[in-house]
Parts: structure tokens; sequence; C-alpha cells
């Protein structure tokens, strides 16, 4: 087949990488203006009948806006996160430029690094139209396990949540409060995002699955998830300006935190690590913000 892959970042390149297994034709194109023979244009990558999107979150709107042309394409969206400016989820934003049949979500645990060395793992394909879901699941090399779900919201939350707490965790870690409380504080996090999704209209398994507990997990618990290397930097007590000149990456959760903490408000909904983690990015201790959160009211745990 031949795939467009728009975003030629890290995770673009893995995704690039991957497809070439599949002896597949792959162009990918550039939204930072860089020029090399590797890259496409963008209108020729627009011209396939398969794109994969994998750009910031925080600037999808306007480059949609600005750059897309749909031409019955069929879209796999690879990021992941919620829009700080207007608190909408990912579908809710392509959905303003795309029909939803053509639309579908890539979700579940895969670091760049290791999809690159073609090193196995399984990812979610998800999307109201199932026959869309399986003609991507065919694109993807043996080493991708890939399963289909029709819960886009369900994947859209899990996956921009589960940044936030790999924030917390890399605190935790930095903070050396050892196994236990990083066990705790992410099995306490996959509650609150659940909980968070199912206000939504989420499915419960979406949480228990690749999409939640898979991708979370692995992004919580490793040096390889930039995000997770944001708390550790807060728990360090670096500032957060000084921790995202160091990456040099994106990190989709610490907008996501303040996203998420509106979204809470306007809604009354309880989330009380996403709180604490958007404070600690904005200067509070976060010592301080642990033990808030194990002095919390006494309660059942369901």
């Amino acid at each position: 087949m031949k795939i467009g892959i728009i975003g030629a970042g890290k995770w673009g390149e893995a995704l690039k990488s991957a497809l070439l297994q599949k002896n597949n034709e792959v162009l990918i194109a550039s939204v930072t203006n860089r020029t090399s023979p590797a890259l496409s244009s963008l209108s020729e990558v627009l011209n396939c009948e398969y794109i994969i999107i994998s750009i910031s979150t925080q600037h999808t709107y306007e480059w949609l806006k600005n750059n897309f042309v749909f031409n019955n394409q069929k879209i796999l969206v690879a990021s992941k996160g919620i829009d700080l400016k207007t608190h909408k989820f990912l579908n809710e934003i392509y959905e303003e430029f795309i029909p939803s049949s053509n639309l579908a979500y890539l979700s579940g645990p895969s670091f760049a690094k290791e999809v690159k060395e073609a090193l196995p793992t399984a990812l979610v394909i998800n999307s109201i139209n199932k026959e869309l879901s399986y003609l991507f699941m065919q694109l993807f090399p043996p080493f991708i396990k890939t399963y289909a779900s029709d819960d886009v919201i369900g994947a859209e939350i899990a996956g921009a949540y589960k940044n936030v707490i790999a924030i917390a965790s890399g605190v935790c870690e930095a903070l050396n409060l050892g196994n236990n409380a990083r066990a705790a504080l992410i099995t306490r996090g996959l509650a609150e995002m659940s909980r968070f999704g199912l206000f939504f209209g989420a499915k419960m398994e979406s949480f228990l699955g690749l999409s939640g507990v898979g991708d979370l997990f692995l992004t919580a618990t490793s040096t390889l998830s930039r995000n997770y290397r944001v708390g550790y930097g807060l728990g360090g007590g670096k500032k957060i300006e000084e921790i995202l000149k160091e990456l040099g990456e994106v990190a989709e959760g610490v907008p996501t935190a303040k996203a998420i903490v509106e979204i809470a408000k306007e809604k009354n909904l309880y989330t009380p690590i996403a709180n604490e983690v958007n404070e600690i990015i904005n200067g509070k201790n976060a010592k301080e913000s642990l033990f808030k959160l194990l002095e919390r009211n006494k309660k059942e745990e369901f």
C-alpha cells in the first residue's frame, strides 16, 4: 500500500520504519519546514489514500485549518492529548475537518525507539468504522499485533491522561519514595483516569486494556518516557522551563494536566492527582503535593 505520514518527529519516523517492513510504500512530510532528501512534500503525502498524522496536539487545529485538504483520505491519528485552548479531545478537532467514518486513532504501549528497533508490541486502532480499523490493521508488520475497538473517546482520554500520571510517577521516583508508593500512585491514577473517561462515555474495557493500563504502565515506569522525565526533573527541584528546554521535545502531559484540571472544574469531576501535577508544574513543592494526596479523607477504594 502507499501510505503518507505527516509529522517527521521520532514517532513519525518510527512508524515509517515499521510500515516499510510490510513492503508498503511510505512517504513522510515534516510540519516544521525541514528539508531532506528523505522527506516528501506535503502535497505528495496528502495525495495518498492512507495517511497517518503525528503532530503535536496543541498545534493540531491550526495545522488542519491552514494545511489540510480532505479528498476522501483514510486518516489514522497517532497523537495523544487534549487541546488546552478549547478543551477538545483530538477526535472532536479532527471531526471538524474530516468525517468520523474516515478517522481512526492509534493507541497502546509504543515507545518510538522500540518500534523503530522492531521490538514487539500490541496496539489498538480505534474507529467508529470497523472496516476502516481492519484496513489500517493490515498495514502493520507482524511485530506489531493490532486490535480493533470502536471506543474512540476511551482511547483518546486514556492516551492523554496517562501522560499526566507519568509525570506524577517521575516525581515519585525522584523523591525516592520507593516501589510501593509508585505502584499505588499508578493504580490510583488508573482509577482517576477511568472515572474521568466514564463521565464522557468511554468504556471501562478500554482502561483495562492496551489503551489504558498497557500504555499507562509503560509511560509511567520508564525513563524512555518524556513525561516521566519531566516529573523526575520536577521532583528534583528543577523549573518546568528548564526541564522542557533540556528535553527538546514535546511533553503533552504538561498542557494536558492543565486542560484536565480546567475541565474537571467545569464538570465538577474529582481529579486529585492531575490537580497536584498541575500545581507542581506551576511551582508547588513536590513533597507537599504528595503528602496532600496521602492526607485525603479516609474512604472505600471503590
